[in-house]
């Protein structure tokens, strides 16, 4: 691999064979405008090169600028390497901006919630008039309050379309399988977060979403009862469960933090993936400026969209039910979470054993962890396998066909929709995968035999 760098950029490498024993590498450097060759030559195992008296000057002469470069010095030289100079594939599309989008909201997320949290008073009594004063009473607390809440449903929207094009191009194929697995966890992470945090405004779907779903532990068999007093630090979602939750919710967004700097160096290990889904070791450009001006563009797209939910449409994307205060003697007709878990939610109802429920969603998050290692096709990009592409827009309308279940009353003709989207959903994950790569090997074996023939 020729990686990228700035003083001396790697022009050409031809490799000469003399004999069958010494092996030729004459490489071409671009110094100063001149053309410098440099040959090493190989044998018996030992690698021995010769460099020209001008190439000798022009490394050293590199290297003294390399070692007093800023960029170069301990404290910057590990964003230098991983944000400014990292080798790029040159053929990246749009859809690889949103792991960049990813971060920015994270750090949005991350910020507004500091300053929420200066506002809010953690106690069942005071929470809704915490929030109410916050949007009322606090200068600029109704844009921090709608930046944070419609922030986490474009955290979730940027985070499934880059999870879907992962899903795609076959990004979680080996040799990248732990920045799969990493992701998988940090989008568990951020489901748990999400859901602790839609707790805290203590309206009527947080204290009666926050019952149900914590009430999922107690279906886990000798150990679940005493899991889910546990949870709620009592016999019932109180004042206890509310300060753990609050706690947590501060705590976790910088758990997904460290887990996203953990996801971006098994990443840069081996390098991105491309549309192609072929290796790009010698077709690299620096990702500054190129994809950071490509992604600039993204980002652009991204701060319109959001500004437009945040000043005109700040509760489009909540549930109206919350603005009205916890009231543990009045159950809401109709207990909905928030948008980015009905898919999930739907899983979990479309099963009628509440046991079978909970394995149902752990199924979900092992089938995603295994995709890596269920794999079985000898090629990455869905741009080349046009059985796995049909298979994979079948799986998103799937999806989108469960979110618009799980938010539609427990009827007829609902529930039985629900049910077939969701084996469909475990059928792709758990059948097709493994399969289709067999199958796919044997249909070109058969296309290259029938064709020599």
């Amino acid at each position: 691999e020729c990686r990228y760098q700035k003083p001396m950029p790697c022009h050409l490498a031809i490799l000469h064979r003399k004999n069958k024993q010494i092996w030729y590498i004459k490489t071409i450097y671009i110094i100063n405008n001149k053309e410098i060759q440099m040959f090493s030559n190989f044998s018996n195992r030992k690698l021995t090169t010769v460099f020209s008296s001008e190439m000798k000057n022009s490394v050293h002469t590199q290297v003294s600028k390399r070692r007093t470069s800023i960029a170069k010095q301990p404290l910057l030289s590990l964003v230098n390497d991983h944000l400014i100079e990292y080798p790029t594939p040159s053929n990246l599309n749009y859809w690889w901006g949103f792991g960049s989008l990813a971060g920015i909201c994270l750090v949005i997320q991350i910020l507004t919630g500091i300053f929420l949290a200066m506002h809010y008073t953690c106690h069942v009594d005071l929470a809704f008039s915490s929030v109410e004063h916050i949007m009322r009473d606090v200068e600029g607390g109704w844009l921090l309050r709608y930046m944070h809440a419609n922030g986490a449903s474009f955290f979730f929207i940027v985070v499934y379309v880059h999870m879907f094009r992962g899903l795609y191009y076959g990004s979680y194929a080996s040799p990248r399988e732990l920045v799969w697995c990493v992701g998988v966890i940090i989008l568990l992470l951020m489901i748990i977060t999400a859901f602790i945090g839609y707790v805290l405004p203590w309206g009527q779907m947080s204290f009666w979403g926050a019952t149900v779903i914590t009430s999922l532990a107690s279906a886990i068999p000798v150990v679940g009862d005493d899991i889910t007093h546990w949870l709620w630090g009592g016999f019932s979602v109180d004042n206890a469960t509310l300060n753990r939750f609050f706690s947590l919710h501060y705590l976790f967004p910088f758990i997904i933090a460290g887990a996203t700097l953990v996801h971006l160096a098994a990443l840069h290990q081996y390098g991105s993936n491309n549309p192609l889904g072929c290796l790009a070791t010698v077709d690299k450009i620096p990702f500054y400026p190129y994809f950071y001006t490509k992604d600039l563009v993204g980002w652009v797209a991204f701060a319109i969209f959001y500004s437009v939910f945040v000043y005109f449409y700040p509760n489009t994307l909540g549930h109206p039910d919350n603005y009205i205060p916890a009231n543990p003697m009045s159950t809401p007709a109709h207990i909905v979470p928030e948008w980015y878990f009905l898919p999930v939610y739907a899983i979990l109802r479309s099963i009628p054993n509440k046991l079978g429920g909970v394995a149902a969603i752990g199924l979900v998050f092992v089938s995603l962890l295994a995709l890596p290692f269920i794999h079985t096709s000898q090629i990455r990009s869905s741009s080349f396998r046009p059985i796995h592409q049909k298979l994979f827009w079948l799986l998103l309308a799937d999806c989108l066909l469960l979110g618009w279940i799980g938010q539609k009353p427990v009827e007829d003709p609902y529930v039985l929709i629900g049910q077939l989207a969701s084996v469909y959903f475990f059928v792709y994950f758990l059948v097709f995968i493994p399969l289709l790569g067999k199958l796919e090997a044997k249909l070109i074996h058969y296309s290259t035999k029938k064709a020599t023939a």
